[in-house]
């Protein structure tokens, strides 16, 4: 990849990581990358930390689309981390090879109230803030689909099905399928209050939006990933598949459906 040379770090600034990524800038240096203090100068963007921190990498570098990212652990192995600081030869060797492909990641795009749109790559929550049902509209489309009772909602993209979703019992989606997965956090239902029960996936061209019923509960709590928002007063969010997607770096023979076998059987 002799055209992608400039390469950022991304990490959390402490003196004990700044001990340990100083050998991976020296060898990115003598493999013939610069390395850049400043990220939208950078070809390539390199989490260090492992899943939570490519995630603000992500998130932190406003999801460029013109550059590469690459997700390296200072653990054990992550869905979006395919290489770690025990073997950092292996990621340079990777990127000067043809070792590694290109994967394409959907992000959601997420406004909230008429608003400007933001980004999220694994999942947006919706959840309330006091301990009372939290009472939401579903529309899918221009359909009234149903009035939600309970804890609050996730809506993920595949990639992010793995994480909070899964937690819920949501189904594991393969990233090839670009889609929306909706899943409910403590629904009630009996025989007053009735919603569908169960994950559903909604198609790439879908948009769902989430009415807030103002019941004195209008405070949520929006969560965009591993970050919470700060806001004070939300009445709508709208949720699609956003044309806008990142490009991440991965090793050939380590595909979604590896991770998901090393990670959960």
């Amino acid at each position: 990849m002799p055209h992608r040379n400039k390469i950022y770090f991304f990490y959390k600034a402490t003196s004990t990581f700044e001990q340990q990524i100083h050998p991976l800038k020296q060898l990115a240096r003598d493999n013939g990358f610069v390395v850049v203090d400043d990220y939208l100068e950078a070809d390539i963007i390199a989490s260090v930390g492992g899943d939570n921190a490519f995630l603000q990498a992500t998130r932190k570098t406003d999801f460029r689309e013109d550059c590469l990212y690459v997700g390296v652990s200072t653990d054990h192995l992550g869905f979006y981390t395919d290489f770690t600081l025990e073997d950092t030869t292996q990621m340079i060797d990777a990127i000067k090879s043809d070792d590694i492909e290109v994967r394409r990641y959907s992000t959601i795009e997420v406004t909230l109230d008429n608003e400007k749109p933001f980004y999220c790559l694994n999942e947006c929550s919706i959840r309330s803030n006091i301990i009372k049902a939290f009472v939401l509209d579903i529309f899918i489309d221009d359909l009234h689909f149903e009035t939600f009772r309970g804890d609050g909602v996730i809506v993920s993209t595949p990639t992010g099905s793995t994480a909070y979703n899964k937690s819920v019992r949501g189904a594991i989606v393969d990233p090839l399928l670009p889609s929306l997965q909706v899943s409910e956090i403590a629904s009630l239902n009996n025989n007053e209050y009735r919603t569908l029960g169960t994950s559903f996936l909604l198609g790439e061209n879908r948009t769902l939006r989430i009415q807030v019923v103002q019941d004195g509960n209008d405070h949520p709590i929006i969560g965009v990933d591993n970050e919470a928002l700060s806001i004070r007063h939300a009445h709508e969010l709208k949720l699609k598949l956003s044309g806008k997607s990142i490009k991440v770096l991965k090793l050939k023979n380590n595909s979604f459906w590896h991770k998901v076998q090393r990670n959960f059987l």
